[in-house]
């Protein structure tokens, strides 16, 4: 049995909380959160201990495994310390907004030997996940262009945009990792990036983007196109397709049924598609820590690494000196 500290018990800690409880050799030891009504909550819920400080929740001899959920400013400082007290680390993307932090992050964890996995759901998905093989079988021939749609229902509230430290980060990021992803050993190495404010009038008040185009090339010459928009008003869009020398394939939206009605008004109407991303990826994120738990039972190197979670942050931020400069970014990892 593996005991968990919980950092964060805000939506997504919520959720982490019940996949941590419902998994057979897991145990909710410690929630920590500076929201004592949220952290009171799943306490109670799930019979855990409130840690009174981080280093408890981080640092305890009764921990195994740390889950950080938290504040995106909190996760460099909680890796550290949980990494260097032994703990196997899952935390939840991005590992910063700053790249500098996370090179500090890097630098600081050097020597340590526990798996610090970082949450890019997207890639447990099992649709998605068929594609990334099918490209590694050649199912398809050889892969020439990848296209990512990514929607969200509606745009957040602007207390959420101020924090969340952009759309290239905050949302592209998870495509940008998709696409690696699926590109395997074949390095995305340039990127060229629109944004525009056509939806929110909070995006104009922090000067942000709600919706945007990328287009970005690999070493070997696939062309990958990823558009993101902050409102979809069907539903959270979700579509991944690869195409090559031998066909396609297409990772569609998901509806609650496979139902088809046709009838005098309607032809092949179906259920709406899923609402928002904890509905839509809700096997994905339980497969990702399914996954992790493995990881830390076989002492085996993480599927999702800390160099994944760096490299998203790397094209993010070639995304953003694309778009200010109108110029295609040539990428470097180093």
């Amino acid at each position: 049995m593996f005991n968990f500290s919980l950092m964060g018990a805000g939506r997504i800690g919520k959720m982490h909380a019940s996949i941590i409880d419902a998994h057979p050799d897991c145990n909710l030891k410690y929630i920590y959160d500076i929201n004592a009504e949220f952290v009171n909550q799943l306490a109670n819920k799930y019979e855990a201990s409130i840690a009174s400080s981080p280093e408890q929740a981080l640092t305890s001899e009764e921990i195994d495994a740390i889950l950080i959920a938290s504040a995106t400013p909190t996760h460099t400082e909680f890796i550290t310390k949980g990494s260097m007290a032994g703990k196997a680390i899952f935390c939840e993307k991005p590992i910063d907004l700053d790249i500098n932090k996370v090179d500090e992050c890097r630098d600081a964890i050097k020597g340590t030997s526990v798996p610090i996995q970082i949450g890019f759901n997207r890639r447990f998905d099992s649709s998605h996940s068929k594609l990334q093989q099918a490209n590694i079988n050649n199912e398809i021939g050889k892969l020439e262009m990848l296209i990512i749609t990514s929607r969200d229902p509606e745009p957040p509230g602007l207390d959420y945009l101020k924090a969340a430290g952009g759309f290239f980060r905050d949302t592209t990021i998870h495509d940008f990792d998709l696409a690696r992803f699926i590109l395997g050993d074949d390095p995305i190495i340039q990127v060229s990036a629109f944004g525009s404010q056509l939806i929110s009038e909070d995006v104009k008040k922090v000067n942000d983007h709600d919706t945007a185009m990328f287009i970005l090339k690999s070493k070997s010459g696939v062309l990958i196109h990823i558009n993101n928009s902050r409102r979809a008003v069907y539903g959270y869009d979700q579509r991944v397709e690869i195409f090559g020398s031998k066909g396609m394939m297409i990772s569609n939206n998901q509806t609650p049924t496979s139902v088809q009605k046709f009838s005098e008004k309607n032809t092949e109407s179906k259920d709406p598609i899923h609402y928002f991303f904890i509905e839509r990826y809700e096997q994905a994120y339980r497969d990702q820590f399914n996954d992790f738990v493995e990881t830390i039972k076989n002492h085996s190197n993480p599927s999702v690494s800390f160099e994944d979670g760096r490299n998203a942050l790397i094209l993010a931020n070639a995304a953003y000196e694309s778009y200010n400069s109108g110029k295609v970014i040539d990428i470097s990892y180093d």
